[in-house]
């Protein structure tokens, strides 16, 4: 891997269009692109987490606190979706559909806060904004990704170690739960999923402390890349098959310790096609 940006506090939910990356900031409060031909930040009140373009080429953002879905305008997250009647928790990384559907992580608790771990939730956003409960009981759900020709949604499950799947119904609804990778077994016992993004034979996995990006099909491990010493947190591929990845310099700590701390840094590593994709 090369670095590609850097600056970043905790570098969340990245997304490539039109030639830029764009990349939320929950931490230091806002977002990262190049769409304007350098790196830049804007800060934000507001606390964006997962990132999705929409089939018309809008931005929406899950915004952590304030328990909705916004639409950037260039300056802010305008009004789209209201989740605060069905999330439990705070919201955290969100994918879409071809007809524009959103589905969005209800983390359960503020791990940062200190608060009791708890289940969260899946949660579907239907194309004219409307939200309800996709899924129950999810461990700290976290990446999320649709493969099989929008047939399936994998998330990642972070404290369990695992990847979940399920088929995605006419109506966006969630069914047939199951095992989609025990990441402990087939990546390293020590992998705990972050962010993940759809690939042709599977899914990336970002493994945080196992200090690998994972290719990951139903059929096992297809391809690892080490991250060193940084821990990554998320990915995205662009369609040329660059795959990008937000890499966190914690100095030995976890993730959690060093947004503690406030020593938290991070980077963007990217890897040219080479591997299997």
């Amino acid at each position: 891997m090369s670095r590609y940006r850097e600056g970043l506090t905790l570098g969340e939910g990245p997304r490539w269009t039109d030639g830029a990356l764009w990349v939320s900031d929950p931490q230091k409060g806002g977002i990262w692109t190049d769409s304007g031909g350098t790196w830049a930040f804007t800060p934000l009140a507001a606390q964006p987490n997962g990132l999705w373009f929409l089939p018309d080429g809008r931005l929406a953002g899950a915004i952590m606190r304030e328990k909705r879905v916004g639409i950037w305008d260039g300056a802010g997250f305008g009004a789209y979706a209201d989740l605060s009647g069905v999330a439990t928790g705070p919201l955290g990384d969100m994918v879409g559909d071809r007809h524009g559907g959103l589905y969005v992580d209800d983390v359960g608790y503020a791990a940062q806060l200190g608060e009791k771990p708890r289940p969260g939730r899946l949660i579907h956003v239907t194309p004219d904004g409307r939200a309800a409960v996709a899924a129950e009981d999810v461990e700290f759900p976290n990446g999320l990704a649709i493969i099989d020709d929008g047939r399936t949604l994998v998330v990642a499950e972070t404290w369990a170690q695992r990847l979940t799947a399920f088929t995605i119904g006419a109506g966006g609804q969630l069914s047939d739960r199951r095992l989609f990778a025990d990441l402990a077994q087939v990546v390293h016992p020590e992998a705990r999923p972050d962010g993940i993004c759809a690939a042709a034979h599977g899914v990336w996995v970002c493994t945080l402390s196992a200090h690998a990006v994972a290719l990951v099909g139903e059929s096992g491990l297809l391809a690892r890349i080490g991250t060193g010493d940084g821990q990554p947190v998320a990915c995205c591929l662009d369609p040329a098959g660059r795959l990008f990845v937000t890499v966190a310099e914690t100095g030995g700590r976890s993730v959690l310790e060093a947004v503690a701390a406030k020593t938290l840094k991070t980077h963007v590593d990217v890897h040219e096609p080479g591997v299997i994709r």
